[in-house]
């Protein structure tokens, strides 16, 4: 069994309360985490100016040239884990084992943090919109002929973490290069992605004391969220509705994301079934930029038979399966509870789950220690039906007619939206309208996202602040008299 320890900032920190991960299948235990307290975090933090100041004293060329180094340990090198090493192979295989993902999932998401870590420069450049980066060394920069000048918010950033895709952990990575300490709580069944990364950056040069792996309870992570002067924070509506009005803490919650058809697009739907079926099932329908919804003028009986046919094939296969199209919960109650949410709603008149008639067996896969949810289309009759807005944890997503003179007053909050018009008009509308967060024109995936923009919320603007700045010469006015 694997033994990890706390990073406290240049310390490997061994605790007495451990958590214990076991395999989702098996219940073989294969890791000890270590955990540490409110106490011990907030004594680490005490420790941040000092290493804040040390990391700003890095050339930011430097620190990219490290980002380089470290994408090729991510990937390609036996790294540090605890008392043992791992190979890029087997840091996959555990971090399937742990949470249940199909290693197929593990591998291409893991891939996103790699892409992150090789091509920071253009990630960087999409976050600051082409900033010099002479500007992350100097505080300021003159672009055009005007000054901009920037601020760091806070002396360390902290990430409180899930424990679903390794892809979300491409959202933190960049923030090193933007010269602030990290502190990570992994989530609990999901250690092995933050560890590895931060081994790599070990590696390639970056100083330990920057760097910071704090497992923890619920409480800690509270503190976390608490005492840093800027974080983020992954969870569902209820779990973050304490930050909701919190400028420190990005929100990375539910998405809500939609597929947006136009009046002028409503009878030519049939082109456009594979993108909405991956849409809807790409990475196992977990990210918050899979579409929940499909909003279209006419035609909705069609379309939820259309991609219910395509989805009720879907089966679940073991974890090691390269085939795998679904992820287990680890924990069957998950599933089982989610179930009975659908379930109960689909109760209230008005819907339909349209997959389950075709498939002809329930959404619900019970086997030895795991649960899985095969996907589920349902057809609403009205936009005002619970199902209409709920986002789950499967390849879920409801079909809704709307007129499209109502759909952008009626959607509600949409982290992602792929609008399907050609209609000038209603392309006004949509990127007028206060609702969308990432917007896609066109015949683009939901899920299809770009490194060159920032995706929900901007890491370097919640790091930096932009301040009015006028340089003069100490003689100028001495000269003048």
């Amino acid at each position: 069994m694997i033994k990890i320890p706390a990073l406290r900032f240049g310390k490997s920190y061994t605790s007495l309360d451990k958590a214990t991960l076991v395999h989702h299948v098996t219940g073989e235990p294969i890791a000890e985490v270590s955990q540490v307290t409110g106490s011990q975090i907030s004594r680490d933090l005490g420790t941040m100016a000092r290493a804040h100041k040390e990391l700003a004293a890095i050339p930011i060329r430097d620190l990219l040239a490290m980002y380089k180094k470290a994408a090729d340990y991510f990937l390609n090198a036996a790294l540090p884990c605890g008392d043992t090493e791992l190979t890029f192979p087997e840091y996959i295989r555990n971090l399937s084992s742990t949470t249940g993902s199909p290693m197929v999932f593990c591998d291409r998401n893991a891939r996103k943090v790699h892409y992150v870590l090789e091509q920071i420069e253009e990630v960087i450049g999409g976050l600051t919109r082409g900033l010099d980066l002479d500007a992350l060394d100097r505080g300021y920069t003159d672009r055009n002929g005007r000054m901009q000048a920037f601020y760091p918010t806070t002396d360390v950033f902290g990430a409180v973490l899930p424990s679903n895709s390794p892809g979300v952990h491409s959202l933190w990575v960049p923030t090193l290069a933007f010269k602030v300490p990290l502190l990570l709580k992994p989530g609990r069944e999901e250690p092995w992605t933050p560890y590895r990364v931060l081994q790599a950056f070990l590696k390639a040069g970056i100083p330990a004391s920057c760097l910071g792996f704090l497992p923890t309870d619920h409480a800690g992570a509270a503190d976390i969220l608490r005492l840093c002067g800027r974080s983020m924070a992954f969870g569902d509506d209820r779990t973050m509705a304490p930050y909701k009005n919190d400028h420190r803490v990005e929100i990375h919650g539910t998405g809500y994301s939609k597929i947006i058809i136009g009046e002028d697009q409503a009878d030519n739907w049939e082109q456009y079934v594979d993108l909405m079926v991956e849409s809807i099932a790409a990475n196992g329908g977990r990210a918050c930029v899979n579409a929940s919804a499909i909003w279209t003028p006419r035609n909705g009986d069609a379309i939820a038979h259309a991609i219910a046919k395509r989805l009720a094939t879907v089966q679940p296969r073991p974890w090691d399966d390269p085939a795998c199209e679904i992820s287990a919960f680890a924990n069957a109650a998950v599933g089982e509870a989610i179930n009975n949410m659908v379930t109960e709603n689909l109760d209230v008149p008005g819907a339909v789950d349209v997959t389950e008639k075709l498939r002809g067996t329930p959404r619900l896969v019970k086997e030895g220690r795991v649960s899985w949810l095969l996907p589920t289309i349902v057809r609403c009759d009205s936009p005002d039906h619970p199902l209409a807005n709920k986002e789950f944890l499967f390849p879920y997503a409801a079909v809704i007619e709307c007129p499209q003179s109502e759909v952008l007053s009626r959607i509600g909050y949409t982290l992602a939206a792929t609008a399907l018009t050609d209609d000038k008009a209603f392309i006004t509308d949509l990127l007028a309208c206060p609702h969308i967060e990432r917007l896609n024109i066109g015949p683009l995936p939901t899920n299809r996202l770009t490194w060159d923009q920032p995706h929900e919320g901007n890491l370097f603007t919640h790091l930096y602040h932009q301040r009015a700045l006028q340089l003069a010469p100490i003689g100028a006015a001495a000269a003048r008299v």
